[in-house]
C-alpha cells in the first residue's frame, strides 16, 4: 500500500497486468490522491443514478400541465393505453435501474397520499437531481448537497404555509374552483363544468 495524500491506495499486483497503461492509471490516481478502486466508482454511480432518473423524468415532462400531452403507450399484451397521468405511464414503464425505480416508487406515494401531482414530483425530482450533477461537477461534497436540501426543503415548507389560505368546507363555490383547478390538466378538462359540481356534491 502506499500513502498518498492521507488517503491508502491498494493495488493488486498480481490481478493487475503491468503495462503502460495500468501504470499510467495508477500514477495518475497517486497524484489525484484517489482510491484506485472505491472513490472512482463511487462517482461513476452517482453520475449513472442522475442519469437514470432525469431519464425517467424527461419521459413524463411532456405530460405535466394544461398544455401537456398525452402518452399512447402500447402495453406487453398488446393493449393501447393513452394517459397523461404520470403514475399510470410510470406503472406501465418496464423500469430495471434502482434509481429510476425511485422516482416511480415516488410517483406511486404520491398518488396514494394527495391523489394529484404525480408527474409534477417526478419532475421536481430529475431537476433537483440535474441540478446535484452540477454541484458535484464542481467539487461539492454530496452531504453538503443533501443538507442544503433538507434545509431548502424546511424553507419551501415555511413559504407554502405562509401564502396558503384556509378552506371552508361549507363554502361550494371555493370547493368547485379548487375542483376545477385540478381537472385542467386531465383529460376531462372540456368537462369540469358539469363534473367539478358533482365532485363536490358526493
Amino acid at each position: 500500500s502506499l500513502l498518498v495524500n492521507s488517503s491508502f491506495i491498494s493495488f493488486q499486483y498480481n490481478s493487475i497486468p503491468y503495462n503502460k497503461t495500468n501504470q499510467s492509471i495508477m500514477a495518475t490516481a497517486v497524484r489525484t490522491g484517489e482510491t484506485f478502486n472505491e472513490r472512482s466508482k463511487g462517482k461513476d454511480v452517482r453520475t449513472s443514478n442522475i442519469i437514470a432518473a432525469k431519464a425517467v423524468a424527461n419521459a413524463v415532462r411532456t405530460s405535466l400541465g394544461p398544455r401537456g400531452m398525452d402518452k399512447l403507450m402500447e402495453l406487453s399484451n398488446g393493449e393501447v393505453l393513452i394517459s397523461n397521468d404520470g403514475a399510470t405511464i410510470l406503472s406501465k414503464m418496464n423500469v430495471l435501474h434502482p434509481a429510476a425505480k425511485m422516482l416511480v416508487e415516488l410517483s406511486q406515494s404520491q398518488d396514494i397520499e394527495a391523489g394529484d401531482g404525480t408527474t409534477t414530483v417526478v419532475v421536481i425530482a430529475g431537476a433537483l437531481l440535474e441540478a446535484c450533477g452540477t454541484l458535484l461537477s464542481k467539487g461539492v461534497h454530496p452531504v453538503a448537497i443533501a443538507s442544503s436540501f433538507m434545509k431548502a426543503a424546511d424553507k419551501a415548507t415555511e413559504i407554502l404555509e405562509g401564502v396558503a389560505r384556509p378552506v371552508n368546507l361549507d363554502d361550494r363555490e371555493m370547493l368547485i374552483s379548487s375542483v376545477n383547478t385540478c381537472l385542467s390538466s386531465k383529460v376531462v378538462s372540456q368537462n369540469t363544468d358539469i363534473l367539478a359540481p358533482i365532485a363536490v356534491d358526493s
